[in-house]
């Protein structure tokens, strides 16, 4: 049995506090949160007002994913806000060790995230910083794109490092993901499935989150 945090990306945004109460009332481990600046992706989706008031309706675990860049002038400003899991990509921070320990520090969770091209080898220096690492299924910066096939042999390499350094950090893995993919994700070793289009096009979005837990 496996964790899902679920997107608020896909939502209908001018109904925020439904999305955040259906969440509420699911088996959901997290609300994710992707914040995105419009310059390491193209595409913007919110900021900290939007933050702030999806902090006032969850009752779960706010998990915010950081694809910005120069993302360290606002870690602060994030744990004020009510975020407790905040991950940063490895693409955008020259010094991640210090970022990530920053984060810990300031009495978050800490998290690294890498894009579909970026090998997990690249992460071998800063695992022991982590708390929680992110594999982008789909190039990040917009939801309901299709789930790459090679993201599996990346999610055992991870999991191969995790047992072989002793570590227990959690593996999380965002895009494309579905009940057609999720068993098969689980197995090759993830702890988190990060799903928005899937649950929030689904008839039911509370059967949705559990069919993929």
């Amino acid at each position: 049995m496996g964790k899902v945090s679920v997107s608020l990306l896909s939502s209908d945004l001018a109904h925020l506090a439904d999305a955040c109460n259906m969440i509420n009332a699911s088996d959901a481990w997290s609300i994710h949160m992707d914040i995105m600046d419009g310059v390491f992706v193209p595409n913007i989706s919110y900021g900290f007002p939007v933050i702030e008031a999806v902090s006032r309706y969850s009752k779960k675990i706010l998990d915010a994913h950081l694809m910005t860049v120069d993302p360290s002038r606002y870690y602060q400003r994030y744990r004020d806000l009510g975020i407790s899991w905040l991950t940063v990509h490895w693409e955008t921070c020259p010094h991640l060790n210090r970022d990530l320990q920053e984060i810990r520090r300031l009495g978050m969770r800490s998290g690294v995230s890498i894009n579909p091209a970026t090998p997990v080898c690249q992460l071998e220096q800063a695992v022991h910083y982590a708390d929680l690492v992110l594999i982008m299924s789909v190039n990040p910066g917009f939801g309901g794109q299709v789930f790459i096939p090679e993201s599996l042999q990346k999610i055992r390499e991870l999991k191969e490092m995790r047992t072989r350094k002793n570590l227990d950090f959690l593996i999380q893995v965002d895009g494309g993901i579905n009940d057609q993919n999720a068993t098969e994700l689980y197995e090759a070793g993830a702890d988190i499935l990060v799903a928005g289009n899937y649950i929030f096009k689904a008839e039911d979005p509370l059967a949705a989150i559990r069919a993929i837990i």
